[in-house]
């Protein structure tokens, strides 16, 4: 991929909606307008290449000469999506970076949703400049994480799928942002999940930030305050744009 572009599209796919805009890589914010589409119901392979060729025909982007990142909520391991999560299970073990590829008929970037939006944060956000370990949580339909070391991402942790000592339901089943809506939970209820899964993390991995992003990141005031932790917790800078952002920066990367 072309390394002295200045601008990128990112796309982000999630598990209820696909964005997507045009980004400057300088500063990391979004020269256009944010294009968001549902996603399809069942998030079958075919239907959301269908939906990513409306994202990019709106923005008016189809240009291979513009370079394209694209982020998906899966395990990602050289173009290969190994896990589904919140899609179809047709998606684990599929070649789709090149399905994307074929489908587009241009070159992109393809990674973990979680990991862009931490590089988002690392290169234009939160975690620019902060040493030691940093985890970001982007908090939807499920959880992802993205682990930071000195600057450096680990890429594919699923943090968000931390098993609870005899119970049923992982952590993102209990403390998604999904969680909150389908138990009808106020702030301070959800808060409360949200308190054993932080504390469970800070226990294991001992990190230095938090970074908190999703879309829920925007009413950040209503609940990380009510978090009781040792490790500084902030939301992310580019709330639910960091997807986007991180992935056009890994496309001409």
């Amino acid at each position: 991929m072309a390394t002295t572009a200045t601008r990128a599209v990112g796309v982000d796919i999630g598990g209820t909606g696909i964005k997507g805009a045009l980004v400057d890589l300088t500063t990391g914010t979004l020269l256009s307008e944010r294009v968001k589409v549902p996603t399809p119901s069942g998030a079958e392979p075919d239907d959301v290449l269908g939906a990513v060729r409306i994202v990019l025909s709106t923005l008016d982007v189809t240009d291979a000469d513009i370079p394209l990142g694209v982020a998906f909520p899966a395990i990602v391991k050289r173009g290969i999506t190994r896990s589904a999560a919140n899609v179809s299970q047709r998606w684990i073990g599929f070649e789709a970076e090149k399905f994307f590829e074929d489908g587009l008929g241009r070159e992109i970037h393809f990674a973990n949703d979680a990991d862009v939006a931490g590089v988002a944060e690392l290169r234009y956000g939160a975690a620019r400049d902060t040493e030691g370990l940093v985890i970001l949580t982007t908090l939807g339909t499920g959880i992802g994480t993205a682990v930071l070391h000195d600057g450096v991402l680990i890429p594919n942790s699923e943090l968000g799928h931390l098993q609870r000592s005899r119970r049923r339901r992982d952590a993102e089943a209990y403390a998604a942002y999904s969680a909150k809506k389908r138990d009808k939970l106020d702030w301070k209820t959800w808060a409360a999940r949200l308190q054993w899964y932080y504390s469970h993390l800070e226990f294991l991995l001992s990190p230095d930030l938090f970074i908190v992003g999703g879309g829920v990141s925007k009413n950040a005031d209503e609940f990380l305050p009510l978090l009781r932790l040792d490790t500084p917790i902030v939301p992310a800078v580019h709330r639910n744009n960091a997807g986007i952002i991180g992935a056009a920066a890994l496309a001409v990367t």
